[in-house]
């Protein structure tokens, strides 16, 4: 399944067999590499939240997977973003810009494999976020990001999506050994992409809350 470039596709977060989180983005290209997907700012996005509206984040875990949850739709308030989901692999890498639009650094996001979903008027792809992420540095170097919120959460193995911590790591480790290398992305593809000018923010379409196919 390949997807056609420019059209909006759903980047979704699953948890459990929920949705964790929803981004609209544009396809840039999809080919044997993998998928490239741009999210402008201000797009609308949706979010697992609390019946009080706290989102994950904002509370102990051991508070969190007591709590009832329900999709809160809001707006994607970080700075324009391209998403890179090579194919087959247990991570994405991220580009973040400042506000001036200069590249700031790349964020390697640790989940599972995407699966794509098309529904004909809308179409996806849903990953399991597995939290623990590596920021790099436009000078190659690494760390390890939201560590202790891992850590925090793999004592409660009935509950946490995630069922192998080592293998988390590993798959850190092996692309933070790639950046070190200035090896592919982190050789400075894409690091001065700018959106073609006619795409739009797009919205969130009819179905983007259908059942996730993972």
């Amino acid at each position: 399944m390949r997807f056609e470039p420019g059209r909006v596709v759903l980047h979704r977060n699953v948890r459990r067999g929920r949705i964790g989180w929803v981004r609209p983005a544009r396809v840039v290209l999809d080919d044997d590499r993998g998928l490239l997907l741009w999210i402008a700012r201000d797009t609308p996005v949706a979010n697992e939240v609390t019946e009080a509206g706290r989102g994950m984040r904002a509370m102990p875990f051991a508070e969190w997977i007591i709590s009832r949850y329900r999709l809160a739709e809001a707006r994607w308030n970080g700075p324009p973003l391209l998403k890179f989901l090579p194919t087959g692999a247990a991570h994405s890498v991220w580009w973040f810009h400042d506000d001036r639009g200069r590249f700031k650094n790349w964020y390697v996001n640790l989940e599972e494999p995407g699966v794509r979903w098309d529904d004909g008027a809308v179409a996806g792809v849903d990953v399991v976020d597995q939290d623990l992420d590596v920021v790099v540095y436009p000078d190659l170097s690494w760390e390890w990001k939201d560590e202790e919120e891992f850590v925090e959460r793999l004592a409660f193995p009935d509950h946490y999506w995630v069922a192998d911590e080592q293998a988390v790591r590993a798959e850190g480790e092996r692309v933070s050994r790639l950046a070190e290398a200035g090896a592919f992305p982190f050789d400075g593809t894409w690091c001065d992409f700018n959106p073609p000018a006619e795409w739009d923010v797009p919205g969130l379409p009819p179905g983007w809350d259908r059942p996730p196919v993972r």
